[in-house]
C-alpha cells in the first residue's frame, strides 16, 4: 500500500463521474456538424408545405441527443394531405421507434419507421374521407447521418463537399419509373395516357382507376390500391468534410436538372441558396406550378462558411452520377460514393412489393390475405379496394418488424 502522498496524488488524478459524463457530452457536442439551413417557396396552386424542426430530442430533456427534420409535401387535388402530412409524421414516426435507445440502435430502426410513420399516416388521413393526396420527401439529419424518406416526386440531393452530385430519392412519376409501371400492372392496374376525341393520347402516363401520374403518396383514397404510401428509404453517413442537402418540390426539379441545382448556389449561406435555386428555376420555366426549395448545410463545427465550390475535373464521377439508374444500379452507385470515401451507405430500400417481399420473412401461412372467401373483391368500391390494402400492408409490414428487428413494436390497431 503506497504513501500517503502517493494515495492523495492518485486521488486528485482521478476524474469525478459528472465531470466524465460533462466531458462526454462536450466532445460528442463537438464532433457533431453544424446544421444551417434555409428556405424559400413561390405559390401558384398553394399546395406546397414544408415542415423545418431543428431541436428534436431523442431523449427528451437530453441536449446532447438532438437532430433536424425537414420535410416537404407537395399536395394535389387540394393541400388536406399535405397539411395532415405535416403536422403527424414525424410523430407517427417517432412513436413506432422504441423507447430508451442508444444512438447507433434509434438510427438502425429509423428507417423501418419511417416506412411505418408514412403508412401510419396514409392510414389516418384516409379515415377522414378525404380525397386529397400529397408527395412525401422526409430528412432526418443525425450528426453525420443522414435518413431520407419519399414518396413521390419531391427531389433531395446531396452535393458532397470534393464528391459531385447525387441524388438520394427515386422519382415516382410513372413517365420516368419503368419499375413502378412494371409494379402497378402486375398488381392487376392500367397504366396509360388520357385518351381525347378519336383515341389520340395526351400527356404523361397515369394509373387507372384515377389518372394519378404518381405511383406513390399519401392519402389519394379514390384512385385504387395500387398507389402505395410505402417509401423510398435511404440513409447515408457523410464524410467529415460534409455537404449539401438540396430538398425541394418538382416545380424545382421540372426546371432545373439535381446538377444545375447544387451549381447554382455553391459558395452561398443556405438561407441565400434556396432563394437563388427557385429564382433560377423561375427564370428558367416561369412559375407553372408551386416551387419550394429547402437548403441543408451539415459542416464540420470549425467551418461556418458553405462548402467551396466542387473541382470542374470529376468527369469519370460525374458520368458515374448523372446517367439513369434502375434500383439496382443505384446500390451499386452508392457503393462506388463510398469507396471514395464520400458517403456510406447503411441502409437502401426502395421496394414497393410489400406482399412478395414480407412473405419471405416468415410462414406465408400466418399473414393476412384477401380471398374470395372471404370478400367479393370486384364488387368493392376504389375507396374500400384501397382500405383493405393498407390495412392487409399494415398487418405484414408490422409482422416484418417484428421479426426483423431485436426490438419489438407494438403495432398499431387497424
Amino acid at each position: 500500500m503506497g504513501s500517503r502522498e502517493e494515495r492523495h496524488r492518485h486521488h486528485h488524478d482521478l476524474v469525478p463521474l459528472a465531470a466524465l459524463i460533462s466531458r462526454e457530452l462536450k466532445n460528442e457536442k463537438m464532433e457533431r456538424p453544424t446544421v444551417r439551413y434555409g428556405s424559400a417557396a413561390q405559390s401558384r396552386k398553394g399546395e406546397d408545405y414544408f415542415f423545418m424542426k431543428t431541436d428534436c430530442q431523442r431523449v427528451p430533456g437530453n441536449p446532447s441527443t438532438f437532430f433536424s427534420v425537414f420535410g416537404i409535401f407537395d399536395g394535389h387535388n387540394g393541400s388536406a394531405a399535405a397539411i395532415f402530412s405535416r403536422d403527424h409524421l414525424l410523430n407517427y414516426v417517432l412513436d413506432a421507434i422504441p423507447r430508451g435507445l442508444g444512438r447507433d440502435e434509434w438510427l438502425h430502426a429509423l428507417p423501418r419507421a419511417l416506412v411505418a410513420g408514412f403508412v401510419k399516416t396514409d392510414k389516418e388521413f384516409q379515415s377522414k374521407g378525404k380525397t386529397s393526396g400529397t408527395t412525401a420527401t422526409f430528412v432526418i439529419v443525425d450528426g453525420w447521418t443522414v435518413t431520407v424518406a419519399s414518396v413521390g416526386d419531391s427531389r433531395c440531393i446531396l452535393d458532397a463537399q470534393g464528391g459531385g452530385v447525387s441524388v438520394l430519392t427515386v422519382d415516382h412519376r410513372l413517365e420516368e419509373n419503368a419499375e413502378e409501371r412494371e409494379r402497378v400492372t402486375a398488381s392487376g392496374g392500367e397504366v396509360g395516357r388520357l385518351s381525347i376525341f378519336g383515341g389520340t393520347e395526351v400527356g404523361p402516363l397515369r394509373c387507372w382507376p384515377g389518372g394519378l401520374c404518381l405511383s406513390r403518396s399519401i392519402g389519394d383514397m379514390d384512385v385504387g390500391e395500387f398507389i402505395v404510401p410505402i417509401p423510398y428509404v435511404k440513409q447515408v453517413k457523410l464524410s467529415s468534410t460534409g455537404g449539401r442537402l438540396i430538398i425541394a418540390s418538382d416545380g424545382i426539379w421540372d426546371a432545373l436538372s439535381s446538377e444545375m441545382a447544387a451549381k447554382s448556389c455553391r459558395g452561398l449561406p443556405a438561407d441565400l441558396a434556396s432563394q437563388l435555386v427557385v429564382k433560377e428555376a423561375l427564370r428558367t420555366r416561369g412559375l407553372k406550378d408551386d416551387t419550394t426549395c429547402i437548403v441543408v448545410d451539415i459542416i464540420p463545427p470549425d467551418n461556418r462558411v458553405p462548402p467551396p465550390p466542387t473541382p470542374k475535373k470529376y468527369t469519370k464521377l460525374k458520368a458515374l452520377l448523372f446517367r439513369k439508374k434502375s434500383y439496382g444500379s443505384a446500390n451499386k452507385l452508392s457503393m462506388k460514393l463510398a469507396s471514395v470515401g464520400i458517403v456510406e451507405e447503411l441502409f437502401e430500400e426502395g421496394s414497393a412489393m410489400l406482399a412478395e417481399r414480407l412473405d419471405s420473412f416468415g410462414d406465408s401461412h400466418s399473414i393476412p390475405r384477401m380471398t374470395r372467401t372471404c370478400v367479393d373483391w370486384e364488387m368493392m368500391t376504389p375507396v374500400v379496394k384501397r382500405a383493405a390494402f393498407l390495412s392487409v400492408q399494415f398487418a405484414r409490414l408490422i409482422l416484418h418488424l417484428t421479426k426483423e428487428s431485436q426490438f419489438m413494436l407494438v403495432p398499431y390497431s387497424l
